[in-house]
């Protein structure tokens, strides 16, 4: 269980060193203020037997394929339920392990836990049987091999030094559990490391496997959820309950949930049908070698779930519509450090609507984005979630292209999200707005961390990823953002501006408006004063380079008259900005420069009515 903290801890020695913690914990400006508790990820529960008006069955890691499974006393293997059940059924897992794997169904069934049990679905094999070759290596005999390669769109040239053509096959080894990476040769082994001479079927190891549990994988998916005939049964297009479940070191896909990928420009009802209303509750999934969780199906809920050690990506969410992700943990993906790929904590993909992201915590991002709406996207919502370590704090300089580094939430070529409430905390990019249109950011926190728009000519035709470019907001249509409310905090020092709006200077001409409609009652605290500060780089302006240099509110606002007229910049601040909660401090000075938090805004964060308007996340 992980309850809500606010800082990592070389956070929180940055702020307290420079004096921004009050030394008590005042009062909360009103009852609406104070935070409720929020618990993060898998926790403790006892599951009471489902209510569900179809048959039970219980399985057991040591079931007897023979049984029928109808009984606790007499349960059966769950390779075996898995081809009975029909809608309406549940499947009961005593605890331990299962070394299972592609359990395909098609049918709106219960997968649970009993009681308090801990069942597990592994994708692997243990490997006991190792020898040392005549060089001195441990080598062992295998027969379940899955290799693979990089996308088509993958630029080799240019990736192929930091990322050589064996880490795109998906076979791994695990030493106790831990991850090892994959070497190119015997000659490349340490004690990190295992190399696959698919040729000879044999795997060599670069660490002494002597005492130590091994694992290679033996299974590509844990659990597919067809839309096809399987089992003698033709689908009855609802998704599965999954509760309680762990699912770890699948060589693929940890769980899919398939459907409709759309390869055109469709309406909203013509897909997300396949699977409608499946729900993960209170499930761990990690250590996949390339997606834990890949799902279609409209009205899908993922709460108080993990992810973490994942490759490509954690959570990958396409042409799907009202969905749910609510109080998970999404940490530490791309852990092969694929280069020249796009990898997301999750992705939402491919023309999904109203996808809702609220009180998720996502950390932990060195080598992959955070949560990421690409491509077609319309109506999402993006509300008290806390980001924190992805990227690198100023990883790269900018002043001639925006996406660099990692953002930890991403929003592109896609129209319409509100995004409230949020705490971003030592990211390269808090966030990043590319190519949209209609993001409306109020009230979050950036603590080391840039916010950033920007837009190029992308979509004037179809690109090396053909026509999803053109499935957004077209180039001219490419505005309307909303920056209010927003608090904005440099501990660091940072080289890179806090905010960074921006398009080529050879667009300067044909987009001469702003890309904001509005842009105002912000704060900006810098904690060491710095003579020449780098508030924002901003576009479009009128000079060469298309890009003005911001030290201050007033400076934008002399360019654009409506914007920062009320917005305030700290050069060097002394006083208390937190509370010992984490919460902005009620008597921090930059609330009185707040504009009214517009309803719809308040009712998607849950802040009550009744709250006076403030600065930042609540």
């Amino acid at each position: 269980m992980k309850t809500r903290s606010f800082i990592t801890p070389l956070g929180f020695a940055a702020l307290a060193v420079a004096g921004l913690f009050a030394c008590q914990t005042p009062a909360p400006a009103d009852k609406g203020a104070e935070k409720e508790e929020v618990v993060y990820g898998p926790y403790d529960t006892t599951y009471e037997i489902p209510d569900v008006s179809g048959t039970i069955y219980y399985v057991a890691p040591d079931g007897d394929a023979n049984a029928d499974g109808t009984t606790l006393e007499h349960p059966t293997t769950i390779e075996v339920a898995i081809t009975r059940v029909v809608t309406n059924d549940a499947i009961v897992m005593r605890g331990g392990t299962y070394r299972a794997g592609d359990l395909t169904f098609n049918q709106g069934i219960t997968i649970q836990p009993y009681q308090d049990e801990k069942p597990v679905l592994n994708g692997t094999y243990i490997a006991d049987n190792w020898q040392k070759d005549s060089q001195g290596v441990w080598v062992t005999e295998w027969e379940r091999f899955f290799p693979g390669e990089p996308q088509s769109w993958w630029n080799k040239e240019r990736n192929i030094e930091s990322t050589p053509m064996h880490r795109f096959n998906n076979d791994c080894v695990f030493v106790n559990g831990e991850f090892l990476q994959s070497a190119g040769s015997k000659e490349e082994l340490n004690e990190g490391t295992f190399f696959v001479d698919y040729d000879a079927k044999k795997i060599y190891l670069g660490t002494d496997p002597s005492g130590q549990l091994v694992e290679i994988t033996a299974f590509n998916n844990a659990i597919i959820r067809t839309p096809e005939d399987v089992h003698g049964k033709k689908t009855d297009k609802r998704g599965p309950v999954i509760k309680g479940l762990e699912v770890t070191q699948y060589a693929d896909i940890s769980v899919l949930i398939d459907g409709l990928f759309p390869e055109e420009i469709s309406p909203e009802e013509a897909h997300g049908n396949d699977a409608v209303g499946t729900v993960f509750e209170n499930c761990s999934f990690t250590k996949a070698l390339g997606v834990a969780v890949f799902a279609h199906g409209d009205s899908m809920v993922m709460r108080n779930c993990k992810i973490e050690d994942t490759n490509t990506e954690g959570l990958y969410i396409v042409a799907s519509d009202d969905v749910l992700l609510e109080r998970n943990i999404f940490a530490h993906n791309n852990i092969e450090n694929w280069r020249g790929y796009f990898p997301a904590a999750v992705k939402i993909f491919n023309q999904s609507h109203r996808v809702v992201c609220r009180e998720n915590l996502v950390t932990n991002q060195p080598n992959s984005n955070g949560i990421w709406y690409d491509v077609g996207n319309v109506d999402g919502i993006f509300v008290n979630n806390r980001v924190e370590n992805v990227g690198q704090v100023d990883q790269a300089a900018l002043g001639d292209k925006v996406w660099v580094g990692r953002s930890g939430f991403f929003f592109e070529i896609s129209e319409g999200v509100i995004v409230a409430g949020n705490e971003f905390v030592n990211n390269n990019q808090g966030i990043l707005i590319l190519n949209a249109a209609g993001a409306e950011m109020y009230n979050n926190t950036f603590i080391n961390s840039r916010a950033s728009f920007g837009r190029t000519a992308r979509g004037d035709g179809s690109d090396h990823f053909g026509w999803h470019v053109t499935s957004g907001p077209g180039v001219e249509e490419r505005e309307n953002h909303v920056f209010v409310n927003n608090l904005m905090i440099d501990t660091v020092g940072m080289e890179t501006p806090m905010l960074y709006v921006w398009q080529p200077s050879e667009m300067c001409d044909r987009l001469s408006k702003s890309t904001l409609k509005a842009i105002n009652n912000n704060v900006y605290v810098k904690v060491e004063k710095e003579e020449s500060p780098l508030l924002a780089l901003w576009s479009p302006t009128q000079n060469d380079d298309c890009q003005a240099r911001i030290s201050d509110p007033a400076d934008l606002n002399a360019l654009y008259e409506p914007f920062e007229t009320n917005s305030k910049f700290y050069n060097g601040f002394d006083g208390s900005l937190f509370s010992g909660d984490a919460q902005i401090a009620p008597g921090f000075e930059g609330h009185q420069v707040a504009f009214d938090i517009p309803d719809n805004v308040k009712k998607l964060a849950g802040w009550s009515d009744s709250q006076i308007s403030f600065i930042g996340a609540r």
